[in-house]
């Protein structure tokens, strides 16, 4: 390719629409299962009965510079509201229904709910509220969601795709933001948000008036550009993860001796089956060669990448490692966020292989690339020849 066309590539069409969609299937999936999870104590957790009063997380709130839809409203109504606001917000980002303001309602749900009470997370939940920012800015709705069904069937059968079910949408969530408008205790917030509700407005009116083709172009070249950048954000604040905890653990003592690993098998928090710890721990050897092996992967994560082979056995090494993590140290959620965050870099013949799959099971077409400013319509030049990753996007 043409070093002068690599840039414009970039920012002209959409790279990693799979890889972004399967973020946002993980993403919904592992919020609603957390919250369901949840469900039976969420009022001692987040609501009336918690300790954690609304005046103390108010004043973390503002220290913080974040905002929480839980302090709008006193009541356990509005509380139950959000919550289970949150939940169906989860399942319809999951799906793919209407993604452009379901992304941003999922944000605002997850922002709201660790920030009412941020000491009750893990690096699970910082995980999760930072991708939920990103995934705001992608088109995680082009593809494997009901907006790419719904396009395609409205291609088939030759009409026009007006959607007047997200128009709603969208007319609701103004109401609701000059609503709690002074919900926000710092301006920045608030802006962004609106900054969302304008953009899906003018790309509405742009789909709707004849005379909007030109706007609907340099929408569609806006949002590809944006996506791009978002996704490739995402990459990199993954290999911040492993490349800072790689880092910090070369620093310790224990790491350094090997020994590291022992000691994490041994806290009693961490230990819901304590056979199975043991039986790790029972060779010294297999201690030694665990804590140095974790300590070398998450090194060198961020170096193996631009390597195809050694980044796929990695990719899987990796994810290997986190399902022993989830049962040997009983942190699900955690291990589940740090592998869908691992899937961006799984390269698109997989992805394929892996949909084509999927479709035949439920007997259902996978559908092409579709969707608007966070789900646009993925420039055509992206299905001809479909980048492997976000790697890939990254060196053009």
């Amino acid at each position: 390719m043409n070093r002068l066309a690599r840039p414009i590539t970039f920012a002209a069409r959409t790279h990693a629409p799979y890889q972004a969609a399967l973020l946002r299937i993980g993403l919904g999936a592992i919020a609603a299962a957390f919250l369901l999870r949840e469900w039976p104590q969420r009022r001692l957790l987040y609501g009336d009965r918690s300790p954690w009063s609304a005046e103390m997380a108010a004043q973390v709130v503002a220290e913080d510079h974040r905002f929480s839809a839980l302090l709008w409203s006193g009541g356990h109504w509005w509380f139950e509201v959000v919550y289970h606001g949150a939940i169906v917000a989860a399942v319809l980002l999951m799906l793919g229904w209407r993604t452009r303001g379901t992304s941003v309602v999922f944000l605002v749900a997850v922002v709201s709910l660790d920030s009412h009470n941020p000491y009750l997370g893990d690096a699970g939940d910082n995980a999760l509220r930072v991708m939920a920012v990103y995934l705001a800015f992608t088109r995680c709705g082009a593809v494997w969601s009901l907006d790419a069904h719904r396009l395609a069937r409205a291609r088939r059968q030759r009409r026009p795709a007006y959607d007047r079910a997200g128009v709603a949408l969208w007319q609701a969530l103004g109401v609701v933001l000059l609503w709690v408008s002074d919900g926000f205790p710092h301006t920045a917030w608030a802006a962004v948000l609106w900054a969302f509700w304008a953009a899906y407005g003018l790309w509405y009116a742009a789909h709707r008036w004849p005379w909007g083709h030109r706007a609907r172009d340099l929408l569609d070249a806006a949002t590809a550009m944006l996506h791009n950048c978002a996704m490739l954000v995402i990459a990199v604040q993954v290999c911040l993860i492993y490349a800072t905890a790689g880092w910090y653990k070369v620093q310790g003592s224990l790491w350094q001796e090997g020994s590291g690993l022992y000691y994490a098998l041994n806290l009693e928090y961490f230990a819901p089956w304590p056979a199975l710890g043991a039986l790790l721990t029972h060779s010294m050897l297999a201690v030694y060669a665990l804590s140095y092996g974790t300590v070398i992967t998450q090194v060198a994560f961020p170096f193996l990448l631009g390597y195809r082979r050694l980044k796929n056995v990695l990719l899987a090494v990796m994810m290997l490692e986190h399902l022993a993590i989830a049962v040997v140290l009983g942190v699900p959620f955690l291990s589940a966020m740090m592998i869908v965050s691992d899937a961006v870099f799984l390269p698109t013949s997989f992805l394929l292989l892996l949909g084509a799959h999927c479709a035949r099971w439920t007997g259902r077409p996978t559908g092409g690339p579709t969707g608007g400013p966070t789900g646009a319509a993925v420039n055509p030049a992206s299905r001809e020849h479909p980048p492997s990753g976000i790697g890939h996007a990254a060196r053009g």
